[in-house]
């Protein structure tokens, strides 16, 4: 056969099988994604989505470069008013998984315990229901779990503190109940931060959990009663603390704080004492200590006297700079 030939036969073959040398994208992938874009009753913010073209071309997803596996899928602002579909747990690669401020509704779907290598998972601002899901903790390459700004209930899955590579969980801005998991002091990682305000907790926190090496701490604006101690000291991690909003009550005299911690809020709690002079050995550049029952002088401090005199109003008889002096 001469040269000519194979030429034309080499041509004829790319000419019949385009798609095949051209299109990146995974048809088990591509199936999948068309059933959620379906499932979302084809919104406009997957209008592009075209099942002649490339879905690794598509907006909203990514493909990796080397798998060419769909591994990303992001959503953000915009109102489905619709449940995440199953179909979400036929994209096995998938790494990074964000419904962010798109009002879907329903439960958090179990299909996404097929995701076995997801590491970010973000459904803030939603309006999900029902429980924090126990199977979160079987995905154990996770990071991160946003689900803040929800209308989840019942309790935080003890489940969750299995995750070794967790870094950040975010649970606040919901209506859930009963007592923080004992277990949250296994969470493995450095600079750890944990978000369960405005919530409906209850209990003390547990003396477990100044074990824990978390960074952030916010639980305020709940019904968390108690000591504090626990997550105070030298050797804490802490850099921001907001236990505010809560029911505890302890004489916070002689606690001692870390240098790393920069934000503590106290506030709305019935917290007696005096102010602790080992604060002067902190970076602290923000605080708030209002409306408990401390007593005796604001130590001497320069950066106590230039905060604005709120944050030390309501208790029983703090007095010195910035509040009058003391008699």
């Amino acid at each position: 056969m001469g040269t000519s030939h194979i030429f034309i036969l080499v041509l004829l073959f790319l000419s019949l099988t385009p798609l095949s040398l051209s299109e990146r994208c995974h048809p088990n992938d591509k199936k999948a994604l068309l059933q959620l874009k379906k499932d979302l009753n084809n919104p406009y913010d997957l209008i592009s989505w075209k099942p002649k073209d490339d879905c690794c071309e598509w907006y909203v997803v990514k493909c990796d470069e080397k798998t060419n596996r769909i591994t990303e899928f992001d959503l953000s602002k915009s109102d489905l008013q619709l449940p995440i579909p199953a179909a979400i747990g036929d994209l096995p690669y998938l790494e990074s998984l964000t419904f962010h401020h798109t009002n879907v509704t329903g439960q958090i779907p179990r299909a996404i315990s097929k995701l076995s290598n997801l590491k970010f998972l973000d459904l803030r601002w939603n309006l999900l229901t029902g429980h924090v899901p126990a199977f979160l903790g079987h995905l154990k390459k996770l990071t991160y779990i946003g689900l803040s700004f929800n209308s989840l209930t019942g309790s935080i899955p003890e489940s969750l503190s299995q995750l070794p590579e967790l870094t950040g969980l975010l649970l606040d801005r919901n209506k859930l109940t009963g007592s923080i998991p004992e277990s949250f002091a296994d969470f493995k990682q450095q600079d750890f931060y944990l978000y369960m305000s405005h919530n409906q907790l209850s209990g003390p926190i547990p003396r477990k959990l100044g074990s824990a090496n978390f960074s952030w701490f916010d639980v305020s604006r709940n019904r968390l009663e108690g000591v504090l101690s626990c997550m105070f000291g030298k050797n804490k991690s802490l850099v921001t603390a907001d236990f505010s909003r809560n029911l505890f009550e302890f004489d916070l005299t002689h606690i001692e704080f870390s240098e790393q911690l920069v934000n503590l809020d106290l506030n709305h709690n019935k917290i007696y004492g005096s102010l602790p002079k080992d604060l002067s050995s902190t970076g602290i550049i923000s605080l708030n200590v209002s409306y408990n029952r401390l007593c005796g002088p604001i130590p001497e401090l320069r950066r106590f006297q230039t905060f604005d005199v709120s944050v030390f109003l309501h208790n029983k008889c703090l007095c010195g700079k910035p509040l009058p002096k003391c008699k």
